[in-house]
């Protein structure tokens, strides 16, 4: 049964990351991946969240694997750094490599520490 919660949770989470992804994207006139960059900080603090709030094991599934899981994505991050590299543009290129990697962390931080406040 738990398969069901993580397949529900993908099911809100891919469409979410393609309809943001896109809003972003429309809103910046630049090559760089606002809208991947977004919605993989958003998937951190939300997945730092669901592991501060120490949920059950069914709430992980539908909120942390399910959700979060198809709302984030390493290769599509993966995939525009690489091209970012390969047209030239190597300081965004690490720009979004080392931006990704620190805001990620810092907002599973910043979101577990906000449950574990919250929650008490």
């Amino acid at each position: 049964m738990t398969w069901l919660l993580v397949a529900l949770g993908a099911a809100v989470g891919a469409p979410l990351r393609y309809l943001t992804d896109r809003a972003v994207q429309a809103r910046h006139d630049s090559v760089f991946p606002w809208g991947t960059f977004a919605v993989n900080a958003a998937g951190c603090l939300v997945l730092g969240a669901v592991a501060g709030a120490s949920v059950s094991s069914q709430t992980y599934a539908l909120l942390g694997t399910g959700l979060c899981g198809a709302l984030t994505t390493y290769s599509t991050f993966s995939y525009e750094t690489l091209r970012l590299a390969e047209r030239g543009w190597g300081l965004l290129a690490a720009a979004n490599a080392v931006g990704s990697v620190v805001v990620g962390l810092a907002a599973v931080v910043l979101g577990a520490e906000s449950a574990r406040a919250l929650l008490g």
